[in-house]
């Protein structure tokens, strides 16, 4: 069992790979997420354009900003 609890089903919608890493972009109902892995865990996982897997987010600081609170629409650097 996982203790993530921010996980989202989707569908690998593409995979770009070098020797060492790779990306994988994941299409999910909340939108599209990429996740940067090791090619060498692409390889070990099989992972295949239009599998479905688990998106797993594990973050330490996550931050709400009000667009109102915004002037010129982006983050301020307040």
């Amino acid at each position: 069992m996982l203790s993530l609890r921010n996980q989202l089903r989707g569908t690998i919608k593409e995979i770009v790979s070098d020797k060492v890493m790779s990306e994988v972009i994941v299409e999910t109902a909340a939108g599209d997420v990429a996740a940067v892995i090791t090619t060498r865990s692409v390889q070990t996982m099989k992972l295949q354009v239009g599998e479905t897997v688990f998106v797993m987010v594990k973050a330490p600081d996550v931050s709400i900003q009000k667009l109102n609170d915004l002037e010129d629409g982006s983050p301020s650097s307040r």
